[in-house]
Order: C-alpha cells, then structure tokens, then sequence
C-alpha cells in the first residue's frame, strides 16, 4: 500500500505549515472585522475603595459618538457604538488614560439602572445588568 500523498496536496500543507510559523503581524496593521474579539477585558468596579461611588464619574459622550471595545487597546471587534451626548459612568482607566472602562445602560434606560451610585467593600468585575466595554481616551467630556 503506498502512502505518499499527491505533489499538490504535499505542497498545500507545506504551504500551510510554514504560513503558521510566520510571526502575527502588528496589532496597528490588523483590519476592524465584526464578529468576535481576540481579547476581552471586563470593567473592574470599586476601584476607588469602599468610601466611594463603584464608578465615581459620570461623563458624556463628546460630539460624533464613540466605539466601546471588548478590552483596552483591542479595536478588532466593536463591543457597541455610543451617540454623542450619552452619559457614562467612567470606572477604570488604564496608566496612561489612554483608556477607560465605562459602563452605560441600554438605550432610553435610566444609568440609575446599573447599580454602581453606591460603594461596594472590595473591587470586582462589572456583571450587569448595565453594558459595559472600553473607549479610548478623549471620547468623552470627564464630569460632564
């Protein structure tokens, strides 16, 4: 019996084998795509300590909207998009405020809704009942 596969489909795999050693290329050069994320990062609650709000700013979306994404730094896949205008509770930021965790409500909900006016004893994930996801920094008018 002889096992030894066609030249075309033998060149295929090789093909195949040597596209998969290929280093990714930089995360810039990556196309926006629908679909799912390649990271997902939830928006950390309490962050401030138990003396304060769970989300202690609430901000505004500035004019022309903004993408909210799966984590910070991850424009792959868009999480939502917010109108100019929306507020948004402001929960985390990364180190160089490049970033912010927001958490918001559905559309013509009230953001009283989301439960985060209150203080919590320990920081933790964000699980509802409000949306939440990550927009870049300088989206929004802070305090507004």
């Amino acid at each position: 019996m002889n096992h030894r596969l066609p030249a075309s489909l033998a060149a295929t795999l090789a093909f195949a084998l040597a596209a998969c050693s290929q280093p990714a290329p930089p995360a810039d050069n990556a196309p926006v795509v629908a679909g799912e994320p390649l990271a997902s990062r939830p928006v950390m609650i309490g962050t401030e300590g138990p003396q304060l709000p769970a989300c202690s700013s609430i901000s505004r979306v500035k004019a022309g909207g903004t993408d909210v994404y799966w984590a910070p730094g991850e424009t792959r896949a868009v999480k939502a998009k917010l109108a100019g205008g929306v507020r948004v509770s402001l929960c985390e930021a990364t180190d160089d405020d490049a970033w912010f965790g927001v958490i918001f409500p559905p559309a013509g909900q009230d953001d009283t809704l989301c439960g985060i006016g209150r203080p919590i004893r320990t920081a933790r994930e964000y699980q509802g009942p409000c949306r939440w996801g990550w927009i870049k920094g300088g989206t929004v008018q802070l305090g507004a």
